[in-house]
């Protein structure tokens, strides 16, 4: 099997060492009490997982973060557990396999999370802070995306409420203060001319719920802990022109949404700075912000998601794109994402792969330069011609 060569030395858990050094007792689990064996005979068989975390994770490395435990109680085989209990396969995109407890697992296991991040991000974890761009100014061809093509877009940001645990390992007392602080954040949004309505899930009838594209859990949300007590303090805020969505308490502590029919990126991105921009200050004024690491940036349950915690995703009318041998090879190239919905068989949707590296603006920018490539693809295939001298160098 594959695996991600280990380093001689490792740089994040020395520059950390002192914090680790003070956040851990000196034998944290004699406080549980676990009847567990040593680390080499509770080591899990990685033999067919192709997340990486089962790519990356080695016994050495397993041996090291076995009696770490958070200040919460998060332990390293509650971070290792998504993998393990989802590990993918060798023809799907590669998932990263664990999830944090809390924001302390970043710095407790970063031997490990440190290179889950720069695997999946393909970008180097360094000593510079991550620096943040909503300037909705500095998009470019936003505008002139083929409408023929483009069906719609959607643009979501994710954030950690900084002094509760994350989803997969907060409690009940602290997802119901999660809600109310939503509550009385969101209720300030409006204040700012965006009214909308706060709706609790376990309040909403099946018509709402369709309305929402709401789905019931799924098993493997439930096997890891995400979807626990569902659907108490859930709740969606709903702007009353129908322009923002917000999730609270669902697999992250908070995700803002914005779709539009009509594919403009641009007025979507910029729905979602300025309003995200509002909801850090309420936060803060509250006393908890969004939860922040100097060399990560912003930090949520997922690796996945950190950095910027941004997505945008272009949904994409194609029909000879998507046979092409190159495909898969282009996607690589331009660093982004394509899969098939469930509306229909020639609806594509087109995202980001990382979230980690490049700006808001960046990001945002690669996945609109993406898809205006993969139209005048596509647009070449429909007249017979080739595309090979489109496909761009990697990037």
């Amino acid at each position: 099997m594959w695996k991600v060569k280990p380093p001689v030395a490792f740089p994040m858990e020395t520059r950390y060492r002192t914090i680790l050094e003070s956040l851990v007792p000196p034998d944290p689990m004699s406080q549980f009490h676990l009847r567990r064996f040593s680390p080499d005979e509770e080591f899990p068989d990685l033999s067919r997982n192709s997340t990486w975390m089962g790519r990356i994770l080695t016994p050495a490395m397993y041996r090291r973060q076995f009696h770490r435990c958070t200040s919460s109680g998060v332990i390293f085989d509650d971070v290792i557990r998504p993998g393990l209990e989802e590990p993918g396969d060798w023809s799907s995109p590669v998932s990263v396999g664990c999830v944090a407890g809390d924001a302390q697992c970043y710095v407790l296991f970063c031997d490990f999370f440190d290179r889950v991040i720069e695997a999946h991000h393909q970008h180097t974890i360094s000593s510079q802070t991550p620096e943040g761009d909503f300037n909705y100014d500095n998009l470019k061809g936003t505008c002139d995306l083929d409408r023929s093509y483009a069906a719609r877009c959607e643009v979501s940001v994710v954030r950690g409420v900084d002094g509760f645990c994350f989803p997969t390992h907060c409690s009940r007392g602290e997802r119901r203060q999660l809600l109310t602080l939503a509550r009385r954040a969101l209720q300030r949004l409006e204040e700012e001319k965006l009214p909308g309505q706060l709706l609790l899930l376990e309040e909403l009838d099946q018509e709402q719920q369709r309305e929402l594209d709401l789905d019931p859990p799924s098993s493997s949300q439930l096997r890891i802990g995400v979807a626990r007590d569902w659907p108490d303090s859930r709740a969606v805020w709903v702007s009353k022109d129908g322009s923002l969505v917000v999730w609270v308490n669902m697999e992250d502590h908070l995700r803002l949404v914005s779709t539009r029919d009509d594919g403009d990126v641009a007025e979507a991105f910029k729905c979602i700075g300025i309003n995200l921009q509002k909801l850090e200050e309420f936060y803060r004024e509250l006393k908890h912000p969004f939860t922040w690491k100097q060399q990560l940036g912003w930090v949520s349950s997922s690796p996945a998601d950190v950095g910027t915690g941004l997505r945008i995703r272009v949904h994409l009318r194609l029909q000879h794109l998507p046979r092409h041998r190159r495909l898969q090879d282009v996607l690589k190239r331009l660093r982004i994402h394509m899969h098939t919905t469930t509306e229909s068989p020639a609806l594509y949707c087109v995202s980001n792969v990382a979230t980690f590296g490049p700006s808001e603006v960046g990001l945002t920018q690669l996945v609109v330069d993406g898809v205006k490539l993969l139209l005048a693809m596509e647009k070449r295939l429909e007249g017979g011609r080739d595309i090979d001298e489109l496909v761009p160098t990697q990037k």
